[in-house]
């Protein structure tokens, strides 16, 4: 029995703080995020270094709010945030690409999973120089 967590269609497993979790948006996270901050598409735009730079509560909020949307409670995904210290920003960074990213184009971590697989399996990949 596997008991590996596997993220459903449109989010992502990743490590935070040493333990796995699965990260989610929703339209209901989407929708906090940008009552509390800005448009999803601006902040989209700032995280993938095409607009304003989204600012480290930006960063920490769309954590949190994947954890929500992979099932967790509020006050504990504030908690699990809450306990990341200014070491932790630049992975969170990254993990608020990976979240907001899937989010939006789900099939993407699928496409370069079963390219990584085609590419193991192909002869041409294990041959050495001819």
């Amino acid at each position: 029995m596997a008991i590996t967590a596997e993220a459903p269609r449109g989010g992502v497993v990743e490590y935070l703080g040493g333990t796995s979790y699965a990260f989610v948006l929703r339209n209901r996270e989407i929708e906090r995020f940008e009552d509390k901050h800005r448009g999803i598409f601006d902040f989209w735009d700032g995280i993938f270094g095409r607009g304003k730079k989204p600012t480290s509560t930006e960063v920490r909020d769309i954590v949190a709010l994947g954890l929500v949307g992979g099932g967790m409670k509020d006050a504990e995904a504030d908690k699990i945030v809450s306990a990341c210290g200014p070491d932790d920003l630049l992975r969170m960074f990254q993990l608020a690409q990976a979240i907001i990213g899937v989010a939006f184009m789900p099939d993407a971590m699928d496409q370069a999973s079963k390219k990584k697989t085609r590419r193991a399996k192909s002869p041409s990949a294990s041959t050495s120089d001819r």
